[in-house]
Parts: C-alpha cells; structure tokens; sequence
C-alpha cells in the first residue's frame, strides 16, 4: 500500500511537470524575422511582442530580424529550401509571397477564422489591391502608401505649392531640388515608376521619368535617405515611404511633410510563415498579435495604417498617433477613402529587371546630361 501511493505520488508529480512543461511551450523561445520593413516599424514591434509573449505564457521570447531588401530576402528564402534561417518572412511585393508558395517555401498560416475574416479582401479600383491569399499562405499586416516628403518652408522660399500629385515635382523651379533613389536600388522605387509608366504607357512614361530627372539634385544610395536629405533642408521633396524613416524625421522635430497622390501604391507589407522553421508557433503568435489591435495601434505610431476598418490611427492630442496623422494630411484610415489603384504587380514583376536595365541606360547613366 505505501509502495502503490508512493508510485501514485510520482504519477502525480510527473503529471505536473509535464503539463506545466507543455504550458511553457505553448510558443517557442526564439523568433526571426528576414524583412525589407524598416527597423522604425519592427524594432517597436518585436519588442511589445516579447512583452506580450511574457506576460501571456510567461516565455522569455528571443527575438530579432534579418534586414535584407525585398529581392534578396526572397532569393534567401529560395536559397535555404526549406531549412531556413529565419522564421517569418515579413514585407514587400504579395507576387513574391505567390511564388513561394508555389515554390512549397510558405507554410500556411492556419490563423483563427475571426481574425483573418477581419481583413477585407481587397482594396482600390479599378485594379484591386489583394489584401490577403485565399489559398491561406500570407496575409496583410499594415497598408502603407508610396508618395512624397516635401520641405514646406524650402518649398515656400522656392515659390513652389506643396505637392499634391505626382506631376507636382516636374515644376521648373523645382530643378534641382529632387531627391531621389533608382529603381535599381530601391523597391519602393521601382514601385513608383511602375505607377507612372502604368499610368501613362511606356512613351510619355519614360519621358515623364526623363524629365523628373532634369529636376533631382541627388540619387541617393538608399531609399531611406531620400526623407533624411529633404528634412535637413538639402533638398525640397522626393519620393518616399512613410515607415522607412520619415516618420522617424518627423518625430526628430524636422519640418517635413508626407502626402500620397490620388494614384500612390499601398503596399499590404504581407507576411508569411517559411517552410521547415523552427519556431512555428512563435511565428503564428506574432502574426496573430501584429493583426489585434494591441499589434495595430503600435503599428499606427509608426505613420502606418490599419489593415482592417475595425481600427483608425487615432490618439490624445499629441501623441505619436496624432503626429502620424498630421504627417499623412489627415488620414487616419484607407477604408475612409475611395483608393484609386492602377498599379499592376504581376505586370511589374514580369518586366523588373527590364525596366531596371533601361533606367541604367536612359537615366542613371546620362543623368548630368538630362539635368542640362
């Protein structure tokens, strides 16, 4: 009899250990991420994400991320086959994501119903832009527009209207106060000049490219020194993003200001579980909580938008979520507006690396000589 309670006893503290075993690993530890997405906007995501992992399961989670532009992260990801090095693959084009999947490099994301019916399917006309994969292999997580940062004073002293639109910037006084990032070294970039080409055809598209040229006093080596260059008042407007450090300006006390033309992309920065990871449930869980409303509203401080219509960027009188709106002209949601998109992705992609190779040729290599 003793024997036998003592054999329950051990039962009974096994039993323990173990369920308190499984409930410490209801996620992982660690989590990765490879992300074109600006520091600006994952740094203040990851670390409330540890925050909320420890106060939710009690886990010390490990995070940190790869910053690698869109192209390289995919070429990465392809490159691992599935036995990668990082967990999530977060940001840039959703073709990409399309091709990955096909590819078996994306594991199906397998979220809750309620959270993943909260996102629309699309938004924009007359082109919709998808805002999650039907087939379940990635979602949106933020809508994030490509436009311009301007300087309003040097814009004042120069005798030229804040920008509105896209043809704002071929103003002759604003001849060599550009700044812009090539194509070829930018993603947001290329997006931009697929918006113009698309927009006007390939003739009067180049040609509008030719002369924007004549205008821009720099090509900067980043896509995210563009807004550094204006906020310091070197320049007076460019092409920008608002989470990859203009926002950041902005915050720093620059005069700068952001505004998204009638026909400006909005990227979805979609997001997706790589194949063969090792801390699958960690990557779901950060997914998952980037798409509540705690993960959105530190999204929104960033000057991103939310991915559903249940939320609007809005804070008290002075706070970074204010600031965002004032930054992006009032906006406080993209379901609020009537979203005007021509841009193409799969049309994009398809010819990258040929509109790439003709803007070495026609601009970047003849760029002194379309400034005369």
């Amino acid at each position: 009899m003793i024997r036998l309670i003592k054999l329950l006893g051990v039962a009974l503290v096994s039993l323990f250990a173990t369920g308190a075993q499984a409930a410490a690993q209801a996620i992982e530890n660690e989590l990765v991420l490879i992300t074109p997405v600006a520091r600006t906007l994952t740094d203040p995501t990851l670390a409330d994400f540890a925050k909320y992992a420890k106060e939710k399961w009690n886990i010390t989670v490990k995070t940190s991320s790869l910053a690698a532009g869109t192209p390289v992260a995919y070429g990465r990801i392809v490159e691992w086959k599935g036995r990668p090095d990082a967990d999530i693959f977060w940001g840039g084009e959703s073709a990409l994501f399309d091709k990955l999947a096909e590819q078996n490099l994306l594991a199906k994301l397998n979220l809750p119903k309620a959270v993943m019916d909260a996102i629309p399917a699309s938004i924009g006309k007359p082109k919709p832009i998808p805002l999650k994969d039907p087939k379940g292999f990635w979602t949106g997580t933020v809508l994030e527009p490509y436009g311009l940062v301007y300087h309003p004073k040097l814009l004042a002293r120069l005798g030229v209207p804040e920008p509105k639109d896209w043809d704002d910037l071929l103003h002759p006084k604003l001849k060599g106060n550009v700044a812009q990032c090539a194509p070829t070294r930018s993603s947001s970039s290329h997006a931009t000049y697929e918006v113009i080409l698309q927009r006007d055809g390939d003739e009067k598209g180049w040609a509008w490219l030719k002369r924007l040229a004549g205008n821009t006093g720099i090509f900067t080596a980043r896509s995210r020194d563009v807004p550094s260059v204006v906020a310091r008042g070197e320049f007076a407007a460019g092409f920008a993003v608002p989470s990859y450090m203009a926002f950041e300006d902005r915050l720093a006390g620059y005069e700068l200001k952001f505004v998204a033309p009638k026909t400006a992309w909005i990227t979805p920065e979609p997001i997706g579980v790589i194949a063969g990871t090792r801390h699958p449930r960690a990557a779901r869980a950060f997914i998952e909580y980037l798409l509540s409303e705690r993960g959105q509203r530190v999204a929104m401080e960033r000057g991103v938008f939310p991915i559903t219509p249940k939320y609007r960027v809005q804070g008290k009188p002075g706070s970074q979520a204010e600031m965002a709106v004032e930054f992006t002209g009032g906006v406080r949601s993209y379901f609020d507006l009537d979203v005007v998109n021509i841009y193409d992705d799969n049309i994009a992609q398809k010819r990258y690396e040929a509109v790439n190779q003709q803007y070495r040729k026609e601009i970047e290599s003849v760029a002194e000589q379309l400034k005369k």
